[in-house]
């Protein structure tokens, strides 16, 4: 890597909001690095298979169960698909509608959701599994264009797998129920459609490109969202105090602070996503789980409580999702923030 981007890479990171326990995969640590697509699949498999396990062993579930599949990842796409991986790994039935879904951009886990709701509600007496995720190892960027460098500095390792349920024996163990899910692109419009842009440089280098317009395209998408989704929640005037907790995608600092604006917020209902965009850095459509994650092991998700999960994504798009806590959630220690919820909120340093 050129001077040039190193010194690009060192400048973002300085001030990116991101703490030195976020992670890579091993091949991005190599010198020189190498792209290959068993990287790629290692990395998959790790992050799937341990989010998956955790999961089973914590509710008990038989994979065998499990009626509905489905798993996201923007850019990594393999044949067999990522479905197909964890069908195989747990050895789920020949007859699970698994589905995979590809190029929807960090807000592909409502999506996800979304679709598992629509298909429980056709497959009643159902379980769906939802394994979110997105692989760094063949999408790091070697060239030196400043927009495609910036992918470099903000997407770090990270997954998540939920269950849906529409049997009826799962009501009384359920967390949370789903109230609402909204969701909008503005791909028609030019400057939305290219604000986050997979393509390749003058050298022929393969990259995803973001905009310097993206907090204004993030602001003027969200503000078509809330248009859809307040009249579910509340009057205009009350809609923000319609949620106790927000989970607003950890894409990036300046993401984040200009929602807090836009929205009005606390400090208090950023401080999940402000904390994991330190801890964790942007784990793109997992992001709004360990941020979730986060409330419910700082002991703060109470029964009646409702929670606005907001995602964004390339297209230009965002899904919001909102949910009802069904009975006070204690704190979970087999979570990923099981050995450092302790030590958060922290400071973090305000760097120009």
């Amino acid at each position: 890597m050129e001077q040039e981007a190193v010194d690009f890479h060192s400048k973002i990171n300085a001030k990116s909001g991101f703490s030195d326990e976020t992670s890579i995969p091993p091949s991005l640590a190599q010198i020189p690095k190498v792209k290959a697509i068993t990287y790629a699949l290692e990395e998959a498999e790790l992050i799937m298979y341990s989010a998956v396990d955790d999961l089973l062993q914590k509710t008990k579930i038989n994979p065998k169960t499990i009626d509905i599949l489905i798993t996201n990842s923007s850019i990594f796409c393999p044949t067999p698909s990522l479905s197909s991986m964890v069908v195989n790994k747990f050895k789920m039935r020949s007859n699970i509608m698994n589905f995979h879904l590809s190029g929807m951009g960090c807000s592909a886990g409502i999506i996800a959701v979304n679709l598992a709701k629509d298909l429980l509600r056709v497959h009643r007496n159902s379980l769906a599994l939802i394994v979110s995720t997105e692989t760094l190892s063949l999408n790091w960027y070697t060239g030196k264009v400043p927009s495609m460098l910036l992918t470099n500095c903000l997407f770090r390792m990270g997954g998540s797998a939920i269950l849906m349920s529409s049997r009826v024996q799962d009501k009384h163990k359920a967390k949370y129920e789903l109230k609402h899910i909204v969701r909008t692109i503005n791909a028609y419009d030019d400057k939305s459609y290219a604000c986050v842009y997979q393509d390749v440089d003058s050298e022929n280098k393969e990259g995803v490109s973001i905009s310097k317009n993206i907090v204004n395209v993030c602001g003027d998408v969200l503000k078509k969202n809330i248009v859809s989704l307040g009249p579910l929640v509340l009057p205009w005037r009350e809609q923000f105090l319609a949620f106790e907790h927000f989970c607003i995608h950890s894409g990036g600092r300046a993401v984040i602070q200009a929602i807090e604006k836009n929205l009005m917020l606390r400090k208090q209902d950023i401080e999940p996503s402000q904390m994991t965009l330190y801890r964790f850095g942007n784990t793109s459509s997992s992001s709004i789980w360990y941020e979730l994650c986060y409330i419910e092991a700082k002991g703060r998700m109470k029964c009646g409580d409702r929670v606005w999960q907001i995602a964004f994504g390339s297209g230009f798009k965002c899904n919001s999702a909102v949910w009802k806590c069904l009975g006070d959630v204690k704190p979970d220690i087999y979570t990923a923030w099981r050995d450092t919820i302790h030590s958060y909120p922290v400071d973090i340093l305000e760097t120009n």
